[in-house]
């Protein structure tokens, strides 16, 4: 019982000692901490609010890019504004963007220097204590102690996870070590004490190429980002191992890498199906957001097969169109932002292969960003009267080259067994 007691005692003696250090870090920083608002020009009312952090004594602030993007997209509909901690308000203007690791600078107009976050020179330690800083569901500013688990391996972009609450409204606040070094900007959260923040590193390559060339305006800014992204991720998968396995009685590739899960299901367990249905999905665990209209970046893979039990041929087919009538684009855009489909029709019969099949690929071109297509593909066996074969693949914002070569490469690896 006295062992007992003693543990507890020992557990409570380190909460409030986090506590302490907490609100003595708070009281520390919260000059420097703000809150990140977008007014709506017509109504005059916050549209979204975020967090930001002072990165210098001129006035330059950091935050995530989604806190700002709408103003980003559409400047003349909206304003920038801040609320520090002694209730005060003013405008902000929109710097530089990182829309990849979703982080962007703002910045404010100073008479005098002013105090600001130093950013760490180094990664914390496995499980070292940090304190995330935020404004969450315009509550005012909290601190937060949570832990540090290193970075999130099913992720293409570095993510660090963190255990500890990071909520709406907090996100581009800072996150902390004991020392008050900025190592992490919180970005997302999955709930259950679990989040997500965008290491240090990408702030400091961002203030960095912001002090030595910002020319580019910010659409600019975000064409080049997107470009670099889509070719550095698909040059990434057509280099990997693709791995062929068998679906019924069809051959379909996987790509070995961590930042793409599949999944699959079937209707094998009931006896009393029509038609034998298999089906296996693989998907890009993350996307790039543009709006909350307008994500890009991603990747999905489809493929199914069926194969009739006790249906005649017509029947057959005129539930498998019911199957390609599902196939839809794997992002979600508006008509603002892409173009229309223009598709392509043709029947394929690879002499290396032993299926034939009907296939479709289909782009849509992106208005604001030169070179970057959605594209879309689909085939369909047509070689076996109680079998077939789909597969679609869907890519978001990629270049014609770039979606040539995985179409070439995701074709040559689908096959009958």
């Amino acid at each position: 019982m006295k062992r007992f007691i003693g543990v507890w005692l020992i557990i409570i003696s380190s909460i409030a000692s986090a506590a302490e250090q907490a609100e003595t870090l708070f009281k520390q920083l919260a000059p420097s901490l703000y809150q990140i608002r977008l007014i709506d020009k017509a109504s005059g009312e916050k549209s979204s609010i975020g967090s930001g952090f002072q990165i210098s004594g001129d006035g330059l602030i950091a935050t995530n890019y989604h806190v700002v993007s709408s103003y980003a997209r559409h400047p003349e509909k909206y304003r920038i504004e801040f609320l520090d901690n002694q209730g005060k308000k003013s405008t902000l203007t929109l710097e530089s963007i990182d829309v990849i690791n979703d982080l962007a600078l703002v910045k404010r107009e100073v008479q005098q220097p002013m105090a600001y976050f130093t950013i760490s020179d180094s990664v914390p330690a496995k499980g070292e204590e940090l304190f995330s800083l935020g404004n969450p569901h315009d509550l005012g500013m909290i601190v937060v102690p949570g832990t540090y688990n290193g970075l999130k391996k099913e992720s293409f972009n570095d993510r660090i996870h963190f255990t500890g609450s990071v909520n709406s409204g907090m996100s581009g606040g800072p996150v902390v070590n004991k020392d008050a070094q900025v190592v992490g900007i919180n970005v997302a959260t999955s709930g259950n004490q679990i989040g997500f923040l965008v290491p240090h590193d990408k702030l400091i390559d961002l203030v960095n190429n912001y002090h030595q060339d910002n020319s580019l305006t910010i659409d600019q800014q975000m064409s080049k980002q997107l470009n670099e992204y889509q070719a550095n991720l698909i040059d990434r998968l057509l280099k990997s191992d693709w791995q062929l396995k068998k679906l019924g009685q069809g051959i379909i590739p996987t790509i070995d890498v961590p930042f793409i899960r599949c999944w699959g299901e079937s209707n094998a367990d009931k006896s009393d199906a029509l038609m034998m249905l298999a089906v296996a999905n693989c998907s890009l665990e993350e996307n790039t957001y543009i709006t909350s209209d307008f994500f890009t970046g991603s990747l999905e893979m489809e493929f199914r097969y069926l194969q009739a039990k006790k249906l005649s041929n017509t029947k057959f087919y005129r539930l498998f169109q019911r199957q390609i009538a599902r196939v839809m684009p794997g992002n979600k855009a508006g008509k603002d932002d892409v173009t229309e489909f223009q598709c392509q029709h043709d029947i394929v019969m690879p002499s290396h292969q032993l299926m034939t099949t009907k296939s479709i690929f289909c782009t849509r071109a992106y208005k604001d960003f030169d070179g970057l297509y959605d594209a879309l593909y689909l085939s369909i066996s047509v070689d076996r009267n109680d079998q077939a074969l789909l597969s679609h693949f869907t890519l978001a914002g990629v270049s014609q080259k770039s979606a040539q070569a995985f179409t070439k490469q995701f074709m040559e690896s689908v096959s009958w067994k």
